[in-house]
């Protein structure tokens, strides 16, 4: 205390320092006594307001004492003593860098984003530059009300981003000229796997085609997935494929393709199609804005990526991948749809449809592991396509063709040839005698990104960003002589090349919908935005306690980097020395992630935790075959995993088999030896979630790790679960030979409502050279001579590499001690909840010392049985109360899975509670005859401000009970469901999956009648 005065007095008041000191006497005492975990002293200077674990955890040090002295403990150590096994507890704090404060952090970062060089890039290859509306960026892309929302699963309390969505669907539709699309996918590769699994499962032929001219990346991530699933993938030419043994399962054609030629290829469509084979169009969406479209000349599925509408580069993403199929194949498509139905007052209403494809249903029997999807990116390409409507984006695309029609004329006059003969925005360049490397040279010194091809042609894609001054900078690149404004003017007089004067030309209309011709002036387009977002419960406005989701803060500070040029506007296949900034963070993210976890070597290339999975597992898979053994293809999977584990291993190529239960909700030992014992011969390897999703730790982990081993086994051990384990225990200490690490949880990436995700995998050292690898840019790491990478998992080298400064920045700015203390207080707080429920709701499951981990279960089962009420009552039922229900009827059915984070005030966890309390005196009611066992609060729950406020109420319990149920409900903070209980089966037997025709549409602006 006494430097920090004389420190000030010297240097900046300008006082006496005995004047100071008596000045400042009654407070000195209490600094003094700030716990070490609440301050840090950095030099002479406190910087308690600047220490970022106080914000980003939500107990106070008061309310910490009340809830630790509430469920019967001294303190944390204690808790985590009963709570966490001390076998595998690490002992010591992570060795990680001194925390950082938010303001020294964003500093830091800005230093390491400046080693990223900002070229202009015209590599193409489904990635172009794209000027994001400023409002879209800020009032969707920066905005918590729209990034810190779950999956829609509760859709009464989502239907705004249920709405766009389905916006970004009608788009997708009128674009392609398809039937029905979904409401995205993780990036265009993926999207082309996915539809080559469809033309597997519907004709279960097991021989694809892939024409050669599709995009690198997309033929390596094909071919990746098929490898283990008994498909042969066959690339060759177009004109080389013959159809006539009706073997061919699918075929994949790029459209335009990746070198930028356009090409009638009805006929090769129709051949394919009269021998029963499924065809698949990649396509590119601004390019269909004047380009014929690929449902008109029949093809089965498109697919391919929404960036260009309105979403940055960003390294490689996140991006939206699209999938368009005809409406015959609707039941088969993968990830999710939003659908048309209604609600209970009869009203419309969005939801998810044909939910049984979810993969916690199926489990094994799932046709995709796909979990997460990109619904934030979906809505910015949904929105820049309402924002510029059908005229706007007919501009846009026009003048992008138009820059390419200006660029060719001008290197042709240059002696070159371009071989491209109809194109649209792609230039496919073969330069003069001894050019090639001047032209290099050229390129550089206006830092300018072309692509170079082996045999010395040279691409170039043009996109929206371009003016007219970059084309004179590419005509002087390729040493023309004529100025882009002279070409300009000629080509409007005659211009043989346009697509506008091929058959080729797109005369159909799209976008005809009203939702795409009212909101083009910037007040429209934010006031929609606005009315969208006011529609969904997100964690601006109540916590959402969803088990195994992990619904924590999400940080300005984390989120800000995202936004910046230097991350944004980076092509992912630019030369690796331009992006010194974007490897730096990868490397210290890395070490710091392999620290947390145990692991040697991390992958970022996984965008979602599913592919985390697979990825995982097919190193796995690589590691045996590396060692002669792979015939090892069993994969044992206990009751308590994760739903997505056996959907993944079943894409991975495993037999799964199934592990028990016990009562106390572990793994079942006796099953599991027998099962060791029966299959050791063939077994791959072990999927655990732990902490389990039952929520306990399971006192044997390291006994069931080294079972495993000792038969040839591998542990793969989902960290879907960290947040319960940061800096208490590394699974790759007690045994776990690979983990993904769900970015989007852990390590705060925002959920975006319904995506991104990024679920990198750790790998202990063996595995290591089995890592993804990549054709354009491999990962560093995975080449050279032990690299025997399994394939390729991504579109892009790094996965989702924008997202990743969020996960960087809360390492960073926590600290070791900072995310120890995170984790003890997410179990503090599942621990305080459990046992404020106590005498009212059951915990499924807990430990011997009667304790949960960072969830816990909340058996409701009993209460249709002596009330009628059903677990989806209870749910509903919470948005009246103003929350989002937890995790329902998973993985136990008739339960409630709740996970709070540390996050969380004790004051919002007693919120919480005492609406489920509340919930529970109703109950009570029904089962004693003070409400109506069918027409009670519960059964009718939600209600919307439509029905509360109707001249019509005629229901056996006031308004005030159906709006206001508790005290803390008022209507300063109401949160209003917009739509009464959605009618689930209407929705799935009346599929609707495109926005209303405009003759129909009723807008959010004008009163209703």
């Amino acid at each position: 205390m006494h430097r920090v005065f004389r420190y000030l007095s010297s240097r900046t008041l300008n006082l006496k320092y005995d004047s100071l000191i008596s000045l400042c006497r009654p407070i000195s005492s209490q600094l003094n006594q700030l716990s070490v975990e609440k301050t840090r002293c950095y030099g002479n200077f406190y910087s308690r307001h600047d220490d970022f674990t106080e914000r980003h955890i939500g107990p106070s040090e008061t309310e910490k004492k009340d809830m630790l002295q509430f469920i019967g403990v001294k303190d944390i150590k204690e808790l985590i003593n009963k709570a966490v096994p001390e076998n595998i507890r690490l002992g010591r704090e992570l060795d990680l860098e001194e925390p950082k404060g938010e303001h020294e952090v964003l500093d830091h970062l800005k230093g390491i984003a400046k080693n990223n060089k900002l070229w202009r890039s015209y590599i193409g290859m489904g990635y172009y530059g794209c000027d994001v509306p400023p409002t879209i960026m800020r009032n969707i892309f920066e905005n918590p009300g729209w990034v810190t929302q779950y999956t829609p699963y509760q859709a009464e309390i989502a239907q705004g981003r249920l709405e766009s969505l389905l916006n970004y669907q009608t788009m997708i539709c009128d674009m392609t000229g398809l039937d029905v699309a979904n409401a995205s996918l993780l990036d265009e590769a993926t999207a082309a796997a996915e539809a080559m699994g469809l033309c597997y499962r519907y004709n279960q032929r097991q021989k694809f085609y892939v024409d050669e001219r599709c995009h690198p990346q997309t033929i390596a991530v094909v071919t990746t997935r098929a490898s283990v699933l008994g498909i042969e993938v066959i690339c060759c030419p177009a004109d080389e494929m013959d159809f006539s043994k009706q073997d061919i399962g699918g075929v994949l054609f790029q459209y335009p393709d990746t070198n930028g030629s356009i090409e009638d290829l009805s006929a090769f469509v129709a051949d394919a199609q009269a021998n029963g084979t499924l065809v698949v169009c990649a396509t590119d969406l601004l390019a269909l804005t004047i380009l014929r479209p690929p449902g008109e000349f029949e093809v089965d599925i498109t697919v391919g990526t929404s960036q260009r509408f309105g979403v940055p580069l960003g390294y490689g993403g996140p991006h939206a991948g699209f999938f368009a199929v005809k409406k015959k194949y609707i039941r088969m498509v993968p990830g999710r749809m939003i659908g048309v139905t209604k609600d209970a007052s009869g009203k419309e209403a969005y939801r998810l449809v044909l939910q049984t494809r979810e993969q916690h249903i199926r489990r094994d029997k799932a046709t995709s592991n796909i979990c997460t999807a990109q619904a934030l990116l979906a809505n910015m390409s949904a929105m820049y396509a309402v924002y510029h409507g059908p005229h706007g984006l007919k501009h846009i695309g026009t003048r992008v063709h138009h820059a390419a029609l200006i660029l060719n004329e001008g290197v042709e006059s240059a002696g070159h040839s371009q071989v491209n003969n109809v194109f649209y925005d792609t230039l496919k360049i073969m330069p003069a005698d001894q050019e090639l490397n001047n032209i290099i040279q050229r390129a550089q010194e206006k830092k300018i990104n072309l692509r170079y091809f082996p045999d010395d042609h040279i691409g170039v894609s043009l996109d929206e960003t371009v003016e007219i001054e970059d084309l004179n900078d590419l005509l002087w690149v390729f040493g023309s002589q004529e100025k882009a404004e002279d070409i300009a003017v000629a080509l409007e007089r005659d211009c043989p090349r346009s697509l506008f004067n091929t058959p080729f030309k797109r005369t159909s209309k799209y976008l005809t919908e009203n939702v795409f011709n009212r909101f083009h002036s910037e007040t429209q387009i934010v006031r929609y935005m606005k009315i969208l977002e006011n529609k969904d419960v997100s964690l601006v406005h109540s916590m959402i306690p969803l088990g195994s989701c992990t619904m924590k803060l999400n940080s300005t500070t984390e989120m800000i980097p995202c936004s910046w040029s230097e991350f944004a506007h980076i092509h992912p296949f630019a030369p690796v020395e331009q992006a010194l900034g974007y490897l730096q963070l990868f490397e210290e993210l890395e070490k710091d992630l392999c620290e947390i976890t145990g692991y040697d070597r991390i992958s970022f290339q996984p965008n979602s935790g599913a592919q985390g999975e697979y990825a995982g597992l097919r190193a796995i898979m690589a590691y045996l075959k590396s060692k002669g053994q792979s015939h090892r293809t069993v994969c044992l999977i206990p009751a308590s995993a994760h739903g997505t584990n056996p959907a993944s291993a079943q894409m991975a190529g495993m037999e799964i088999k199934p592990i028990k239960a016990d009562k106390y909700g572990e793994i079942d030992m006796v099953h599991l030896k027998t099962m060791v014992e029966k299959h050791k011969d063939n077994l791959a390897c072990m999927m655990i979630t732990y902490p389990s999703t039952f929520g306990v730790f399971e006192e044997r982990i390291r006994d069931i790790c080294s079972l495993i081993h000792d038969n040839g086994g591998q542990i793969y051990l989902d960290g879907a679960n960290m947040n319960a384990q940061v800096g208490l225990c590394r699974p790759g200490d007690y045994g776990a030979d690979v983990s993904h690490l769900n970015l989007h949880k852990t390590f705060c990436i925002p959920h975006g409502g319904g995506g991104p995700g990024m679920g990198p995998i750790g790998v202990k050292r063996h595995l290591a050279p089995h890592l993804p690898t990549h054709p354009i840019i491999p990962p560093y790491g995975t080449t050279g001579p032990e690299a025997e990478s399994f394939g390729v998992i991504s579109g892009a080298p790094y996965g989702s590499s924008a997202i990743l400064p969020i996960s960087w920045a809360y390492i960073k700015m926590m600290g070791a001690e900072g995310l120890r203390h995170a984790t003890e207080i997410a179990i503090l707080n599942a621990n305080y909840m459990s046992y404020r429920l106590k005498g009212y709701y059951k915990t499924l499951y807990s430990n011997f010392a009667g304790y949960c981990a960072h969830e816990f279960i909340v058996d409701c089962r009993e209460f249709k049985k002596t009330a009628g009420v059903e677990v989806v009552d209870i749910a509903k039922r919470l948005m009246d109360y103003g929350f989002h229900a937890p995790t329902m009827s998973w993985p136990v059915p008739g339960t409630l899975m709740v996970e709070p984070t540390e996050s969380e005030s004790k004051e919002e966890l007693d919120r919480f509670c005492d609406a489920l309390i509340s919930i529970k005196h109703e109950i009570d009611d029904i089962e004693q005859g003070k409400l109506d066992p069918k027409i009670n609060p519960l059964k009718m729950a939600p209600h919307s401000a439509d029905v509360v406020l109707s001249s019509n109420w005629d229901r056996p319990y006031s308004r005030e009970m159906a709006a206001y149920p508790a005290s803390f409900v008022c209507p300063d903070t109401k949160i209003w469901p917009t739509v009464s209980r959605i009618d689930d089966k209407y929705g799935d037997q009346n599929l609707f999956c495109t926005c209303l025709p405009m003759e129909e549409y009723k807008s959010p602006f004008v009163a209703k009648n």
